[in-house]
C-alpha cells in the first residue's frame, strides 16, 4: 500500500481541514461534502484523515466489525458474546462510481439459498465502512440506485439485503464524506441534505502559496516515505488532539444562549427540517471540544452556521451556495446572551474554529470558497448587422420566472444511463420478463428460475424437500425503468426573436426545461444561433447550472442562421453518439421558425431538419412566434423535424395537451 500524503502537509483549505478533522472528533455531525474545482486537494485531503483516525475495538474474525462491548445482535457473523475485542485502524472504503448494487451492499448466493436453505452471504462496501469512512470521489456523478442505497443506510444506521424472500440485515454507520466538481451536475437534494457540512475549496490565487503546493507535491513524489517521515511529528500532534477532544466532547455544554442563535440562524435563513439545527448544535460543541473548551462560544454557533447552512438554503440547482456573512452577524448579534458580550480570555487564538485546524502556521489560508465558474463567451463578433436582417446586438436580458414544464420525452424503450426521463430496459423497475444472466446475477426472477428447474428434478435425484437448482436453471429478470437523456437545446437569439422583447419569456422557457433536466438526470447542452453562423455554448455536460449561466448571458441581435444552428446541433449529436452510443437525445428548438441569411435561407434549413427525421431523433419546436397575425413557421418546421411544436404557454405542465402523448403520437403516425 503506498503512503498517503500527510494531511499536515496539505497547504491552505483551512475550511476543508476544519470540517474533517470536526467529523474525526464527532462522527455524529453527519459527513462533509467537498465542492470545488479539478485540482484542489479535495481527495488527497480526505485520503489522508484516516491515517488520523483513532483505532477501533473489533471482534476478532467478525467481517462486519462488531463492537466487542456492545455487539450487533443481528449480526450475519453472530451472535457474538460480549468480551475483549482485537484493535484494527479505521478504515477509508472507497465506493467507485460505477459500483454495482451487489458491490456496495453485499450479496447472497442465490443459488445456495434455494437448494439448501443457507444464508450464504458476501459482505459489500458499507459492511467495509461500519465504524470508518465512506468516501464518494465525484458523488454528483453516483447513480441513483446506489444513491437510494446509501440514504437508506445512513436514515436506519443498517443494510439490508433482500433476495426473493430471503434477507440479510447488518449495521451500516459510516461517516459519508463526498467530493465533486460542480462543473459536471449537482446532487440530488436528499442526498445532499445528508452530508452534514459542506465546504468550497478552490486552489488559491497567491504565487507564494501556489509554489509552495508545487514543492510540497513534488517532495512527495520523490519521496513518498522520507516526506511522510518529516511530517510525523505534526500528525501525532494532530491525531493526540483528536483523542483528547473526543474526550473532552461529552462534558462540553451546550447553554440555552446558543441554541437560542443556533434556531434563529436556522430561522432567518429559511432552511428547511430540523436537520439543519441539529447538526449546527452538534459542530458547534465539536468545535468547542476541538478548542479545548467546554462551553460552546457565540464563535462556535457562527463557524457552524459557515459549514452546516450554505447547501440547505439553496431552492433549486442554480442557486449559488454560501451565506450572508453580514446577515449572520445581525442574527447571532440580536439573540447573543450575556455570556457572549465578551470572547473567552482562555481561547487559544490559533488552535480554536478558525485556526485551520492546528496545521502548520506558515501556511497563509488564500481566498477560500472562489467561484470560479467561467463566464460565457456567448454570440459571435457582437458586430451590427445590416438592417434587412434584423437588429444589431443588443445586451443580455434577464430570464423570466422558471415554471414547471411538461415532461417531454424520447419515444420507444432505451438502455442508456439511469435517470427519470424516457422508458428504459435498466437493472431498477417492474419486471418485464426474464433472460438466462450474462454474467454475475443481479436481480433472480424465481417463478422463471423454478420453471427451468423443475423439468430436471427426477433426472438429478432429487429425494428431499429442497429443490435441486443448478447455475444454468437460474434467470435474470429483465425490468423496465426510466433512463437519462441528452436533452440538446438549439436557441434562435436571432434580432427576430429580440426585437419584439420576447427574449426574457423564451429565457424563462429554457430556465424552465433545464431545471425539468436537473431533476431528471438528464445531461443537457445548449446551441445558440444569431448573427452569421451558430456556435455550441455549452458542450453536453451535466451541469446544468453551467448552461443556466451561459444562457442568462446570452446576447440578441442579427440575423437568423436557422440552417446553421440545426447543422452544428447535427454535429454535437454525432460525436456525443461516438462518446456514449446508448443515451438517447432529445432536441428542443426554441425559435419563432424565421430563417434569413444567405441564398436560400428557408430551404436550407428544411433540407437540414430532414437530417434529424431521417435518423429518428426525438425533437421538440417551441414556437416563439407571437401577435396577432402568425406565419405557422416553427411549425412547418417541426414537421420537417417529424417532430411536435408547442407554444411557450403549453409548454406548461398546467396546460390541456399531453406533450408527451403527441410526441409518442407522432412517431406512431410517422412509423
Amino acid at each position: 500500500m503506498s503512503t498517503p500524503f500527510p494531511f499536515t502537509a496539505v497547504v491552505g483549505q483551512d475550511d476543508l481541514r476544519l470540517a474533517l478533522l470536526l467529523n474525526a472528533v464527532s462522527p455524529r455531525v453527519g459527513g462533509v461534502l467537498v465542492r470545488g474545482e479539478k485540482g484542489t486537494a479535495k481527495s488527497t485531503a480526505v485520503r489522508a484523515l484516516s491515517a488520523l483516525l483513532p483505532e477501533v475495538d473489533v471482534v476478532p474474525g467478525c467481517r462486519f466489525s462488531c463492537d466487542p462491548g456492545a455487539p450487533d445482535p443481528a449480526c450475519p457473523d453472530g451472535p457474538h458474546e460480549p468480551g475483549a475485542g482485537a484493535e484494527r485502524p479505521a478504515r477509508m472504503v472507497e465506493l467507485p462510481v460505477g459500483a454495482s448494487e451487489d458491490r456496495l451492499v453485499g450479496a447472497l448466493d442465490i443459488e445456495r439459498a434455494l437448494s439448501e436453505g443457507v444464508k450464504a452471504f458476501e459482505p459489500g462496501l458499507l459492511a467495509d465502512a461500519h465504524r470508518g469512512i465512506l468516501y464518494v470521489d465525484e458523488v454528483n456523478l453516483l447513480h441513483d440506485h446506489l444513491v437510494d442505497l446509501l440514504l437508506d443506510a445512513a436514515a436506519m444506521g443498517a443494510s439490508y439485503v433482500e433476495r426473493e424472500g430471503v434477507s440479510v440485515r447488518h449495521a451500516a454507520r459510516f461517516l459519508l464524506v463526498g467530493t465533486m466538481n460542480p462543473e459536471e451536475g449537482e446532487l440530488r437534494p436528499q442526498l445532499l441534505d445528508r452530508f452534514g457540512l459542506t465546504v468550497e475549496v478552490a486552489a488559491s490565487r497567491e504565487p507564494d502559496q501556489r509554489v509552495e503546493v508545487v514543492r510540497r507535491r513534488l517532495a512527495y513524489d520523490d519521496d513518498p516515505d522520507g516526506f511522510a517521515a518529516r511530517w510525523a511529528e505534526e500528525e501525532a500532534a494532530v491525531r493526540q488532539r483528536i483523542v483528547a477532544a473526543r474526550e473532552l466532547l461529552p462534558q462540553v455544554r451546550l447553554g440555552d444562549g446558543a441554541l437560542r442563535q443556533i434556531a434563529a440562524t436556522c430561522s432567518a435563513f429559511e432552511v428547511d427540517g430540523m436537520r439543519a439545527d441539529i447538526v449546527m448544535a452538534r459542530t458547534a460543541t465539536a468545535l468547542a471540544a476541538w478548542a479545548g473548551r467546554t462551553d460552546v462560544l457565540a464563535e462556535d454557533v457562527r463557524q457552524a452556521a459557515l459549514l452546516a447552512l450554505p447547501h440547505r438554503r439553496r431552492r433549486n440547482p442554480f442557486d449559488a451556495p454560501g451565506l450572508d456573512e453580514d446577515k449572520l452577524d445581525e442574527t447571532l448579534q440580536e439573540f447573543a446572551g450575556p455570556e457572549d458580550d465578551d470572547p473567552d480570555p482562555d481561547s487559544d487564538p490559533d488552535g480554536g474554529p478558525g485556526g485551520g485546524g492546528g496545521q502548520p502556521a506558515p501556511d497563509d489560508g488564500g481566498p477560500q470558497g472562489d467561484d470560479t465558474a467561467a463566464q460565457p463567451e456567448a454570440g459571435d463578433s457582437g458586430e451590427p448587422q445590416p438592417s434587412g436582417g434584423g437588429a444589431g446586438e443588443q445586451s443580455p436580458v434577464r430570464a423570466s420566472e422558471p415554471f414547471r414544464t411538461k415532461v417531454l420525452s424520447v419515444p420507444g424503450l432505451g438502455e442508456g444511463a439511469a435517470g427519470r426521463r424516457s422508458r428504459a430496459r435498466t437493472e431498477h423497475g417492474r419486471t418485464i420478463g426474464s433472460r438466462r444472466p450474462r454474467g454475475v446475477l443481479t436481480k433472480l426472477h424465481l417463478a422463471a428460475t423454478v420453471q427451468a428447474a423443475a423439468p430436471h428434478q427426477r433426472a438429478r435425484g432429487r429425494s428431499g424437500p429442497g429443490l435441486v437448482v443448478r447455475r444454468d436453471d437460474l434467470r435474470q429478470a429483465t425490468r423496465e425503468g426510466r433512463e437519462g437523456n441528452l436533452v440538446l437545446f438549439v436557441v434562435d437569439a436571432s434580432g427576430s426573436m429580440a426585437a419584439r422583447q420576447r427574449m426574457s419569456a423564451v429565457k424563462g422557457a429554457v430556465l424552465s426545461l433545464l431545471l425539468d433536466a436537473y431533476q431528471r438526470r438528464d445531461k443537457v447542452g445548449l446551441v445558440t444561433f444569431r448573427g452569421k453562423d451558430a456556435q455550441i455554448a455549452l458542450p453536453p455536460t451535466s451541469s446544468v447550472d453551467a448552461a443556466a449561466a451561459r444562457l442568462e448571458s446570452l446576447p440578441t441581435g442579427g440575423r437568423t442562421p436557422l440552417a446553421a444552428g440545426l447543422l452544428k446541433a447535427h454535429e454535437v449529436l454525432r460525436i456525443e453518439r461516438l462518446r456514449d452510443p446508448a443515451r438517447r437525445a432529445l432536441v428542443v428548438v426554441v425559435t419563432d421558425g424565421r430563417a434569413t441569411g444567405g441564398p436560400e435561407p428557408v430551404a436550407l434549413a428544411a433540407r437540414a431538419a430532414r437530417l434529424f427525421a431521417a435518423e429518428g431523433t426525438a425533437s421538440v419546436v417551441v414556437d416563439c412566434e407571437s401577435g396577432p397575425v402568425r406565419l405557422g413557421l416553427a411549425g412547418q418546421l417541426a414537421g420537417e423535424l417529424d417532430g411536435t411544436a408547442v407554444t411557450l404557454d403549453e409548454l406548461r405542465a398546467d396546460s390541456i395537451a399531453g406533450l408527451v402523448r403527441e410526441v409518442q403520437g407522432t412517431t406512431r403516425r410517422a412509423a
